[in-house]
């Protein structure tokens, strides 16, 4: 089975994901501030205590992993440039373990100007993040420039609103205004996440996952 690290493993989706990668079979190194507060044990988990801007934690964290699955974003009261901080000490990390293969999660604010036809309620709730949420959104840009730029076989995965409904095991992976809705269960949203430690279908691109 394939060792994964984690971060963001105490997050609503990051949770799920830990859940699915256990029953999964697989070996999971998770980096967490505050280990009180991931209320999982197994003999396949090994629990990191740090920062994601700290680089000798984040380096235990990816040593002897196959996969990193970047989970973590910004929450009340995080620095402006948390996820490009944090992922910047991550891509240099898998550098020096010879990891290639990473995984992040965004939302639909996060343009492809390539493969998205963004409908006018789409220009809309881009408009209004950018409004209500600029430095998060200017932050996720940020991220995404750190991945370009790092010779990495990454996946964005982009999300619209996210539930807390019982996941279907059924979701549509599109592009914005292609293909996508409006909103998507975390249950769901993990499920597919779990798919692209194998799946290479999107590396180097930025799937829009919906119900």
């Amino acid at each position: 089975m394939t060792t994964i690290a984690l971060f963001g493993a105490t997050g609503k989706t990051g949770r799920r994901v830990l859940d699915r990668s256990l029953a999964a079979g697989h070996t999971v190194r998770a980096l967490v501030r505050d280990p009180h507060a991931l209320l999982v044990t197994s003999p396949r988990l090994t629990v990191v205590p740090g920062d994601v801007r700290d680089p000798a934690a984040v380096a235990e964290t990816v040593r002897g992993a196959d996969v990193v699955l970047s989970l973590f974003g910004q929450v009340k009261g995080s620095p402006p440039t948390l996820q490009t901080d944090g992922t910047r000490v991550i891509v240099e990390a898998m550098h020096e373990a010879g990891v290639t293969r990473i995984v992040t999660l965004s939302g639909g604010g996060l343009r492809d100007e390539e493969h998205d036809r963004p409908k006018t309620a789409d220009r809309v709730i881009r408009f209004l993040l950018k409004t209500l949420s600029g430095p998060v959104l200017a932050d996720a840009e940020g991220h995404l420039a750190v991945l370009r730029a790092s010779g990495l076989d990454w996946t964005v995965v982009r999300g619209p609103r996210l539930t807390e409904k019982p996941g279907v095991r059924s979701y549509r992976v599109g592009w914005v205004g292609v293909n996508a809705s409006t909103q998507i269960s975390r249950d769901d949203l993990a499920d597919f996440i779990l798919t692209q430690v194998d799946d290479r279908t999107f590396v180097g691109s930025m799937p829009f996952v919906s119900a």
